[in-house]
């Protein structure tokens, strides 16, 4: 499925999406009675736009540092012939919230994201003990916001 080929009901589900799910005891029932559709219908339609990959991530985004924690933006120059090896290394951390290649010297970036802010230095050691490569860490001096939303 590619999003050209969305019917209206998809269409509807993803820009509501982008919006957030209202914090109620049953949202997809809520947006269902919205849609003129089921609860069941929206669900379903919902998990087949996150198999086929249109939406790539359906989870909520929480605030670490709200919670007690930290987070970090992190970046790293690994050689072409690691670069699977050290993904899948970095994957595989809990710490890891998403990590992505770039075109760039630093081709390796990942956010960290820890229950407590002290925990960050041991993480990123780890990482560098683990891979043999250094970690550019880039903490966050100031935060914004920016609502984006795209039309679909």
């Amino acid at each position: 499925m590619r999003s050209g080929h969305l019917d209206p009901i998809d269409r509807a589900i993803v820009q509501s999406l982008q919006r957030g799910v209202p914090i109620v005891e049953r949202p997809f029932a809520e947006l269902a009675t919205i849609l003129e559709t089921t609860e069941e219908a929206v669900v379903a339609r919902l998990a087949r736009l996150v198999e086929s990959g249109v939406v790539g991530r359906f989870a909520p985004m929480l605030d670490a540092e709200k919670l007690g924690g930290a987070v970090t933006l992190c970046a790293m120059a690994v050689p072409a012939e690691r670069f699977e090896e050290v993904a899948r290394l970095l994957e595989a951390m809990p710490e890891v919230a998403h990590n992505y290649a770039r075109e760039h010297r630093l081709d390796m970036w990942f956010v960290l994201a820890v229950e407590r802010p002290e925990r960050l230095a041991a993480v990123v050691a780890e990482i560098e003990a683990r891979t043999g490569l250094p970690v550019l860490n880039l903490p966050k001096l100031e935060e914004y916001r920016l609502e984006l939303a795209l039309p679909v």
